[in-house]
């Protein structure tokens, strides 16, 4: 959906010295996007992974000073606006989840089809891993974070499976995990929705690197740090994550009036026009193309009045 993506910030990245936010920069294949469609914009690109930094600095090196790129998670959005000096900007796109280059490496932990240790930290400096959160959660938290995060229905199935394994052994690689979520589902569970240990690895990442409060606090600040014409695009894939960007959208697309007035004054106009009907999804043609993409849900808003003071 890279192209949906431009086409609707296009209208606000146009002019020059138009500032547009990667929050989500991976190995750069979006912003290289950005920088190519739209010479005159500068680009400020966040992610917590400092080997997607590296990688993605070598290939938007031939942009030069167009592009900074930053190691922070995309809730420091506003931190990270006040230190390059720039208060507001003109675009901003998150593509959430995990990266390709973090399911393609085995070492990271985040792919079910091949083992490798249960690591998946976006940012491995910092923070616990999955194995921590198997061998060390209480068993209600455990199950609490596959249905909430992973739309688990056996969850307490697989929990009491790992509580009981973990007491023998503790995990340290997913092919364990695996083999152990085959083994504690009924037959007529793992005849559907693809890998059986999909929604788990999900629940597990999400909790790992936090990514629902991260979200929760980074859409709002986005919304505070977009110029008046200037529009954010979002890339979510995950229910809880869409659910998220939906409501944010649509409160900042709604009057605030209090009922009966006549005639609503400038202070409580809605300060968001929501560009996109609902979630757009993707094409049978994108599917194919790149199967990861088939969750994909695009939302988009343009900020049209300054915040009440």
């Amino acid at each position: 959906m890279l192209q949906r993506c431009l086409d609707l910030l296009a209208p606000a990245l146009h002019e020059p010295g138009a500032v547009v936010v990667d929050c989500t920069l991976g190995l750069g294949g979006h912003s290289e996007a950005l920088l190519t469609r739209f010479p005159e914009a500068r680009l400020i690109g966040l992610d917590r992974d400092k080997e997607a930094l590296r990688l993605s600095g070598e290939r938007l090196a031939p942009f030069g000073d167009r592009a900074t790129l930053v190691h922070a998670v995309y809730d420091e959005l506003p931190e990270v606006l006040d230190r390059l000096g720039t208060p507001t900007v003109q675009g901003i796109l998150f593509d959430l989840g995990v990266s390709s280059m973090q399911l393609d490496e085995a070492d990271r932990g985040f792919a079910y089809a091949q083992d490798a240790p249960l690591d998946m930290r976006m940012d491995q400096t910092t923070g616990v891993s999955a194995a921590e959160v198997l061998n060390t959660y209480p068993a209600g938290e455990l199950v609490r974070i596959l249905r909430q995060y992973g739309e688990e229905k056996q969850a307490k199935r697989i929990v009491s499976a790992i509580v009981r394994e973990r007491e023998k052994e503790p995990f340290s690689h997913s092919a364990r995990l695996v083999e152990l979520i085959r083994a504690s589902l009924p037959q007529a569970a793992k005849r559907t929705g693809g890998n059986p240990a999909k929604r788990t690895f999900q629940a597990l990442r999400i909790e790992v690197n936090g990514e629902l409060s991260v979200l929760e606090r980074a859409i709002p600040a986005a919304v505070d740090r977009i110029a008046v014409g200037g529009r954010i695009a979002v890339l979510s894939y995950h229910s809880l994550e869409d659910r998220l960007v939906k409501q944010v959208f649509a409160a900042g697309a709604a009057s605030t009036a209090p009922p009966g007035l006549p005639v609503v004054p400038e202070k409580y106009q809605p300060r968001l026009k929501l560009l996109t009907r609902g979630a757009e999804l993707p094409t049978e043609e994108e599917i194919a193309e790149n199967r990861r993409a088939a969750p994909a849900r695009f939302r988009g808003v343009e900020r049209i009045r300054e915040a009440n003071r």
